[in-house]
């Protein structure tokens, strides 16, 4: 089975605020969507239907059977008083890794992000950007099917975004669906499908290329041969 994630009308509802109103979307294997929008908009209460901290006022979604789900919140959420590794070692302990496996992800993430030297800092103590993509490695530690980034950019230099959206890259290459909210609208060329959604509801839904040539205007790319 491809398919990850299915959505169908959902609906959460705070008081007279409708924050997510009929909201409809599917998710497979290896794709990549981003939820666009800003402040406000429902995506944060979309994904927190998803992984189960609210419970949505109607409608259903359905995971697909035996799905690992990873999850990096917009707040960092890691224990700031552990180290780095110790983090690692925490995380890896919850989700009750075998050593080998443990050790092969732990030593990727760190290799990847140039972690070597921040090893036994303290989490709090860590830059903004530090700390964003320790918590994106921590969502992928046990190797999820189904990964939820909610504004996983928020904070990054554009050297470490960088990075961040190659590991998100690999992941979908991996097979991982992965669903990840943003108001940057560059972000959404790293996605190959996007909801644009304004006060809880869709109000598009396309490739980035589509959604860009529907909105008009022109497109300037800079290529760079040193990102920095």
């Amino acid at each position: 089975m491809n398919r990850i994630l299915t959505i169908s009308s959902l609906n959460k509802r705070f008081g007279s605020l409708m924050a997510v109103r009929d909201f409809s979307l599917t998710l497979e294997k290896g794709e990549v969507v981003g939820i666009f929008g800003a402040n406000g908009a429902g995506k944060t209460t979309l994904i927190r239907m998803i992984i189960g901290l609210t419970r949505p006022t109607s409608g259903e979604f359905i995971i697909a059977p035996e799905c690992r789900i990873g999850y990096m919140s917009q707040s960092f959420s890691l224990v700031g008083t552990l180290t780095v590794m110790e983090n690692f070692e925490f995380y890896g302990a919850l989700y009750n890794l075998p050593q080998q496996e443990f050790v092969h992800q732990r030593d990727r993430f760190i290799a990847h992000f140039n972690m070597e030297d921040y090893l036994n800092v303290r989490t709090d103590r860590l830059p903004a950007g530090r700390k964003q993509l320790l918590a994106f490695s921590i969502s992928r530690l046990h190797s999820p099917t189904l990964l939820l980034l909610d504004e996983p950019t928020s904070g990054l230099d554009l050297l470490n975004r960088k990075r961040l959206w190659e590991a998100v890259r690999d992941a979908a290459d991996e097979g991982i669906a992965i669903l990840v909210s943003t108001h940057y609208l560059d972000d959404a060329f790293h996605c190959d499908n996007m909801v644009m959604m304004e006060h809880g509801t869709i109000k598009a839904y396309g490739t980035p290329v589509d959604l860009a040539a529907e909105a008009g205007g022109d497109l300037i790319n800079l290529f760079l041969e040193e990102v920095r």
